[in-house]
């Protein structure tokens, strides 16, 4: 995958887009809807469902955006340049696009969006099974009590896309029977202490998820599950165990039984894992509504296959994104999905975005002279309004927005929070000068003197650039379309940017140190961490 290589930035391109971000820097985003009144339609795309091509599963307004026909024109150019169209076909061919790894990185395969590698099955008949079986109360612990509780204990992505997934849908879904489900991610033991605090261990199962059976926080509450089992109801515990993993026999050391542990493909990276056996606790909270959540992505794969860059959302999505790292400077991207199904949204995304392409390694071994990934960060609305919008409003960062906006039911109280997304996107996007300022004031009835002291403070800039998706509503369907877009956006940016989105070898360096604390090698580190480890153990002792 080196052969064909260029930097993007030495692409020709590249240096026409630096001109047109020049030229587009200082002019008011309000001002491209005064001088093109057909820009909201023709900058916005409509994802329709394939199989009822009247119905759309989300449309994308990029008309936000600092972008006009030049600067599109511009950036489809770049993703030729940077010969996308090849990376895409390598992609769902099966190819080794994991170059650092040497494998493919065919997730969409679990989700039938394309074949997998030559000589390995998708297999998920048993998990299947396992997970009905869990719904339908046949599958007992040791006692004969119907399993009522899964316990799913992950980290990363073994946790943030079962946790978005099943938050998103089980409330939708829901059956009256099915277990009750929590997750367990964190290390601190209060997270797995509240949990099991209110679960009753005869009838609680826990799901450890992890491919290598070697994650050391999973690991972690996964023992104290053990011994919390033990505590109840004696050694008898095999039957409150499964797993999700391709360590049978680290597994079965630890006391899960082969049939019982179910494969995660060399092939599907731990990020975009909730389609494959990871989403058990998913399949368990929503039954059949699974193959929808499946069915979405796999729409949105033929999409991002099939669709010309002009009208190719993944696409759009990704050049719109390295646009405004690469052209405009701006170094954040706040993702604001107004829904509480999706709380856990903006957390999936960092991980998404910040662990597949915050590198700056090359296919050549070279170094990037370009920015990647951006910062993520984010939180629900309309709870965000209250927290950090004022940043947004009147402080000196320039932050990029995505809005997730499903529309859902002609309810009073989801009315309201639809209209306080578009009300958002509009305000920060259209700001308010001093001369309104001092108008509003002067309606209120101030006198000139308040009207003087207070008006600048009244001043909003304005000229933040945002997306908004928006769904008819939130469903699994949608949801997996959702969640593939992004996979997909990310995978274009690395493409061109020329890193590979697969691999994530930073992550090791602190558990590297994290492992050599844990055994007594504190005085080989800085004089700072030394000194830390030394008070830590020292207040051990004292809570002790």
């Amino acid at each position: 995958m080196t052969e064909l290589f260029t930097a993007p930035h030495r692409l020709p391109a590249w240096t026409v887009l630096t001109a047109n971000a020049l030229h587009l820097a200082d002019q008011p985003l309000a001002a491209f809807f005064e001088n093109d009144p057909g820009r909201a339609e023709r900058l916005s795309l409509n994802f329709a469902d394939p199989a009822d091509p009247g119905q759309s599963v989300l449309i994308a307004d990029f008309s936000k955006q600092r972008l006009d026909d030049d600067a599109i024109a511009g950036l489809i150019r770049l993703a030729r340049e940077a010969r996308l169209d090849e990376g895409i076909r390598r992609l769902f061919s099966g190819d080794a696009v994991n170059f650092t790894e040497g494998r493919a990185a065919a997730h969409m395969a679990m989700r039938g969006g394309c074949p997998p590698p030559p000589g390995h099955g998708a297999k998920t008949h048993a998990m299947r099974a396992f997970a009905f079986g869990l719904r339908d109360g046949t599958i007992t612990g040791s006692s004969g009590k119907p399993i009522r509780h899964l316990v799913n204990i992950g980290i990363g992505g073994s946790d943030l896309g079962p946790r978005l997934a099943f938050e998103a849908l089980a409330a939708s879904c829901a059956g009256t029977d099915r277990p009750e489900i929590d997750f367990v991610a964190n290390i601190d033991p209060r997270e797995l202490d509240a949990v099991l605090a209110r679960s009753e261990a005869a009838s609680t199962l826990f799901v450890v998820a992890s491919k290598s059976f070697g994650t050391a926080e999973t690991l972690a509450n996964a023992k104290a599950a053990r011994q919390w089992l033990r505590a109840h109801i004696g050694d008898d515990i095999g039957a409150h165990f499964a797993a999700v993993s391709n360590a049978v026999e680290a597994a079965a050391a630890f006391g899960i039984r082969p049939e019982r542990v179910f494969p995660l493909p060399d092939w599907v990276g731990g990020r975009y894992s909730v389609w494959s056996a990871v989403g058990l606790p998913v399949l368990v909270a929503i039954g059949d509504a699974f193959d929808k959540f499946l069915s979405g992505a796999a729409a949105m794969d033929e999409h991002f296959l099939t669709t010309p860059f002009e009208h190719n959302l993944p696409v759009w999505m990704g050049l719109v994104g390295l646009w405004n790292t690469d052209f405009l400077a701006i170094e954040s991207l706040a993702a604001l999905p107004y829904s509480h199904g999706l709380r856990s949204f903006p957390a999936w995304l960092q991980q998404l975005e910040m662990e597949s392409n915050g590198k700056h390694t090359l296919r050549d071994g070279g170094r990037s002279e370009t920015a990647t990934a951006p910062i993520v960060w984010g939180g629900v609305g309309t709870v965000g309004q209250h927290a950090f919008h004022q940043l947004l409003y009147q402080g000196t960062r320039k932050v990029a927005l995505d809005f997730i906006v499903p529309v859902g039911a002609d309810e009073p109280r989801q009315r309201a929070l639809v209209d306080n997304a578009l009300a958002q996107a509009a305000a920060l996007m259209a700001g308010r000068d001093l001369a309104t300022a001092r108008d509003a004031l002067t309606r209120r009835g101030k006198t000139a003197a308040e009207i003087d002291r207070i008006a600048p403070h009244l001043v909003c800039g304005g000229n933040q650039p945002s997306t908004t998706l928006l769904l008819p509503r939130l469903d699994a369907f949608r949801l997996g379309a959702l969640l593939a877009l992004y996979e997909h956006k990310i995978f274009v940016q690395g493409w061109i940017w020329g890193i590979n989105p697969f691999d994530q070898y930073g992550v090791e360096l602190g558990k590297e140190m994290a492992r050599a604390l844990a055994t007594g090698q504190a005085a080989s580190q800085d004089a700072s961490t030394a000194r830390l480890a030394g008070l830590a153990e020292t207040f051990r002792q004292r809570t002790g």
